[in-house]
């Protein structure tokens, strides 16, 4: 049998006293993503458990227990146990009633099988005795794993139509954990691609931003245009040809992949607005997604990233085949002088100083940022040819008293 390793997770504070408010491995197991990451060798992002008791008993018992308990998703069967060491989600197992491709209606059930049935893909359905660590395997998941295929529990098409959303997750799990794709899986996901139209944007942009980061996102990306996976929803996305050269230029960079950056590859640039305003992106999501596609300039890297934002420089740096070194590790400094000194040497408060102060910071960004020193020299030569102006030494006359 298969023996998860669960020192690190067995050690978390309070694991050991939720189990057993639980009612113990008889009841109460580990499941799904955390199982498959922590065989995989993978640091879990979370921890869940599935247990055969209903949800008011998980209250109840973790109330006696002195343990915190939010009922997050009740209806459904979860409560969040929330522990020193970080919050745990308890769901009671469960079988599909009936779905639409968007929602589930659910029953509670004492039945493991039941639960892995209805979950996903194999490599999910996976659980785990939180004592001793045994793995339960009910659908060949372990195989599935150790294979890098990612296959749907059952028939693919009757799990695509009771969540559309699998589409995309298929091709997100497979461009993170697959070495080779389940050709069943494809076809289904191939035929049922209209089925995205059914969906939230805000799901479809959340499963295919995390699929642009994940490790196999170019060929993955390259292999659901080609199988016209993404063209009832997102037909601007023509080819993945700049994403290639985006992944290979922020590898060579030493640069992190970033989703808005590599969505921002696979569109037209005049495409950019509508596709971020579409998936409803967060306001700045968008404006970089849109910035993202207007050049690098030939102010230089820094000058760059001083306008706008290092990361929109780097985005903009790196679709263009530019250098991005000069911005590792590097922040943006700030003008280390403000108007208070320009109206020492002279100048009216008012809109001129603004516009001596604009001459003064676009000097020193082209001199490369100096320091304080040098930019006293910039400002003394710059509001001395300002007040050489009639205009404005007349005005900046009249306001200190001078003739």
């Amino acid at each position: 049998m298969v023996t998860l390793a669960i020192d690190r997770i067995a050690a978390r504070e309070g694991f050991a006293a939720l189990i057993a408010a639980l009612g113990g491995p008889e009841t109460t197991r580990l499941v799904g993503g955390m199982v498959r990451d922590t065989l995989l060798g993978l640091d879990p992002a979370d921890v869940d458990l599935a247990t055969r008791l209903l949800p008011e008993a998980v209250v109840e018992r973790l109330k006696v227990a002195g343990i915190r308990a939010v009922p997050t998703g009740i209806a459904h069967g979860t409560v969040t146990a929330v522990l020193p060491s970080g919050p745990i989600e308890v769901t009671t197992l469960r079988r599909d009633v009936s779905t639409d491709g968007r929602h589930a209606v659910v029953a509670f059930t004492d039945v493991w099988q039941d639960d892995a049935a209805r979950r996903d893909f194999t490599m999910n359905a996976l659980y785990a005795d939180p004592a001793s660590g045994a793995v339960f395997d009910y659908f060949d998941g372990l195989a599935d794993l150790d294979a890098g295929r990612v296959r749907f529990i059952g028939d693919p098409c009757q799990r695509i139509a009771e969540d559309h959303l699998r589409i995309l997750r298929f091709f997100r799990f497979h461009a993170r954990f697959g070495e080779r794709i389940d050709a069943a899986g494809l076809d289904a996901c191939a035929a049922r691609a209209n089925d995205l139209m059914a969906l939230s944007r805000e799901r479809i942009a959340a499963e295919l931003l995390k699929l642009l980061v994940a490790r196999h996102a170019v060929p993955v990306v390259t292999l659901m245009i080609d199988r016209g996976i993404l063209r009832a929803v997102l037909p601007e996305i023509a080819d993945a040809a700049t994403l290639a050269t985006l992944a290979t230029r922020e590898a060579d960079a030493g640069v992190a992949p970033d989703a808005i950056r590599r969505l921002a590859a696979l569109l037209p640039p005049d495409a950019a607005e509508g596709v971020g305003a579409r998936l409803k992106l967060s306001n700045a999501d968008r404006k970089r997604l849109v910035a993202a596609r207007q050049g690098a300039g030939d102010e230089g890297p820094r000058a760059l990233a001083y306008r706008v934002g290092v990361d929109s420089a780097i985005d903009r740096l790196l679709l263009a085949g530019e250098d991005v070194a000069p911005l590792h590790d590097w922040t943006p400094p700030t003008l280390p002088i403000g108007g208070g000194a320009l109206v020492e040497r002279g100048l009216r408060k008012g809109p001129e100083v603004a516009m001596v102060l604009r001459h003064i910071e676009t000097a020193w960004i082209a001199e490369g940022f100096p320091d304080r020193a040098r930019v006293d020299q910039l400002a003394d030569q710059v509001v001395a040819a300002a007040l050489a102006d009639p205009i404005i030494a007349s005005a900046s006359g009249a306001s200190s008293g001078r003739a």
